[in-house]
């Protein structure tokens, strides 16, 4: 893979480090799938990917690994695939399982570099949460996108820092006080907007996946 225009921006050194990050992610979808496809690009070569789903045709409007010929496949497996068309040598090792409390055991956690929760499991991200801060390792949570409209308003910040968004006010309640400035998230500061169903488009989770890896590549070579 070719990535002459980034050692450009960053310089050998750091893209080196940037190649050997080995990144756990659980969760393939809205944010999952963005932050999976620009960490791709940005050089990083070693994977771990956690997602029991299958693609839906309820996926197509947001989930960049989703299209009209793998509905009802694994996500995981389809974002295995997808990847080795952009770069042959990657190293993944995909998973089509959810994560609880017996599956995380398959995974060494402090093996991992970055660990990035891009699930909607409150029980599973609590896990992942608690995992990663109990073994010093760094982890980015994504909060919630769906039923939010503006992507501008979608920050980086920690736990205890995050305001209307529904599914950081759980976590909130969930995790110990002392450990909530610890736990930096992507979050939305965009008022939700009421509706039926679940709403959702295609850029606040695709904004929310790209500042993910913002937060990550800068992190490595600040």
């Amino acid at each position: 893979m070719n990535l002459d225009r980034l050692e450009n921006l960053v310089g050998l050194n750091n893209l080196v480090k940037i190649k050997n990050l080995k990144i756990l992610i659980v969760g393939l979808g809205g944010v999952g799938g963005y932050t999976f496809e620009s960490l791709i690009r940005s050089g990083v070569n070693n994977f771990v990917l956690v997602d029991g789903d299958v693609i839906d045709n309820t996926n197509l409007n947001r989930q960049i690994i989703s299209n009209l010929s793998n509905i009802g496949r694994f996500k995981a497996y389809e974002a295995e695939k997808r990847a080795r068309t952009i770069n042959k040598d990657i190293n993944i090792n995909s998973y089509n399982i959810f994560l609880n409390e017996e599956t995380i055991k398959k995974f060494d956690i402090s093996s991992f570099d970055y660990v990035i929760d891009a699930c909607d499991d409150v029980d599973a991200k609590l896990l992942l949460i608690n995992e990663c801060l109990d073994k010093n390792v760094k982890i980015i949570s994504s909060m919630g996108t769906a039923k939010k409209m503006d992507a501008s308003k979608i920050v980086v910040t920690k736990l205890n820092k995050t305001s209307y968004d529904p599914l950081a006010k759980k976590m909130r309640k969930l995790v110990e006080k002392g450990r909530q400035k610890d736990v930096v998230v992507v979050s939305s500061t965009d008022e939700v907007i009421e509706t039926e169903g679940l709403g959702s488009n295609s850029f606040v989770p695709g904004v929310a996946g790209l500042l993910i890896t913002n937060y990550v590549i800068n992190d490595v070579i600040k």
